[in-house]
């Protein structure tokens, strides 16, 4: 991969500081979304996003399982993700590998909350059919096709998209048990719940260059900052999750402002994404 020359880091670091960034944005200003879903018939849900030259890929799958004895009441959620080794030239070998586990991590992290489920912003109770016995397990795959920064942001939305895609089989339990026997369950192939997304944040991804912070750092960008702040927000601006990278500390009141800041952006992107999926949906029915 070429480095970028003096001028061209000048360029960037000076025009993100006039609130002026290269492709023409400003620096809270997120590129255009573009949504596709149900693109993968043997998952229970996908969808594809496209931020700019990123472009992500997100299928949800659901087995039916057994909770966590400590965790009787909520069902489980698995994320991994994959990068393609075409996606950028530093993915190719095991250079891949370690931002798959990092954003798989990241992901998890922002997503499900703490490892009690507290402050999780899927609801994982809702994937419980029997307490104790029986619930649903979902394994979300994210695939990085192609990559031109801010990875984590678009990985986030293609969940979203895909979970509010996702067709879950309704179960009728044959008979109550006792004990620890495992209950009949009758898995239906004609109706099916809809996931709620309801809940389900964003993450809102700040790149600190210089003395600013932007939104949606393009990879040009990315390579310039000194860290950067991943915050996911639902549509309640309830905080659910936090992770940082990048070596450079930050003071707690710009961790501060930068929440704030994440607040008010999330309110746009989500609007936008709610928009954006709800066309792709309505196009994917007009097809089929």
């Amino acid at each position: 991969m070429v480095g970028l020359s003096v001028g061209e880091r000048h360029f960037i670091q000076g025009g993100i500081a006039q609130d002026l960034r290269s492709d023409g944005r400003k620096r809270l200003t997120y590129r255009p979304i573009y949504v596709e879903t149900g693109i993968i018939p043997q998952a229970n849900g996908s969808a594809r996003v496209r931020l700019g030259a990123t472009d992500v890929i997100a299928s949800v799958k659901a087995e039916l399982g057994r909770p966590s004895a400590m965790q009787p009441d909520k069902g489980k959620i698995t994320i991994n993700v994959d990068c393609s080794s075409t996606a950028a030239p530093m993915f190719e070998g095991r250079g891949g590998e370690g931002l798959s586990m990092e954003l798989s991590i990241a992901l998890q992290r922002c997503l499900l909350g703490g490892k009690s489920g507290a402050g999780a912003g899927i609801n994982l109770s809702s994937l419980v059919v029997v307490e104790g016995k029986v619930c649903w397990d979902l394994y979300i795959d994210g695939l990085v096709v192609s990559s031109d920064g801010n990875l984590l942001d678009a990985l986030s939305a293609a969940i979203k998209a895909a979970l509010s895609n996702t067709d879950i089989p309704k179960v009728n339990v044959a008979a109550e048990v006792s004990g620890d026997e495992q209950p009949e369950v009758d898995i239906s192939d004609q109706e099916f719940l809809r996931f709620d997304t309801s809940g389900v944040p964003v993450i809102i991804t700040l790149t600190k260059v210089g003395r600013h912070y932007i939104v949606d750092a393009t990879a040009d960008e990315e390579s310039q900052m000194s860290s950067a702040v991943s915050i996911s927000v639902n549509r309640q601006s309830h905080i659910c999750g936090l992770t940082k990278r990048g070596g450079a500390g930050l003071d707690p009141s710009i961790i501060l402002d930068m929440i704030s800041v994440a607040k008010h952006v999330s309110e746009q992107l989500i609007n936008k994404l709610d928009s954006e999926i709800a066309a792709a949906e309505a196009e994917e029915e007009e097809e089929s």
